[in-house]
């Protein structure tokens, strides 16, 4: 599973490089979406993979780390997603300005006058 797991991250990272390395806005745009989520994934995937751990504490068992999850890569991740979101809304209403402002979406914005 773990192997799984850090395969998707790889494929996930190599695609958000390819992305990113394009000359469109929507395609960093798209980059930095799937970055965000191979970061999210990592983080998720720094609790270890689990199964049949209660996220709570319950009676009858010890209250030590071997019983339960750990909730802080949880948080972790949570916290990450609202950042990325608002960083994704943040890229597009900018993206969206550049192109109304240059009449292309293209990252360099080359008006053809050479500056």
């Amino acid at each position: 599973m773990e192997l799984l797991a850090a395969s998707a991250i790889g494929v996930l990272v190599a695609c958000a490089v390819w992305l990113m390395l394009r000359a469109r806005t929507f395609d960093v745009i798209l980059g930095l979406t799937l970055l965000s989520y191979a970061v999210n994934t990592m983080l998720f995937m720094v609790g270890g993979l689990a199964l049949g751990k209660p996220p709570l504490i319950r009676e009858g068992l010890s209250p030590t780390l071997a019983n339960y999850m750990d909730p802080v890569p949880q948080a972790l991740v949570l916290t990450a997603i609202v950042i990325s979101f608002a960083m994704t809304a943040l890229l597009v209403v900018v993206a969206l300005r550049s192109r109304e402002d240059n009449g292309s979406d293209h990252v360099d914005a080359d008006d053809g006058d050479g500056r």
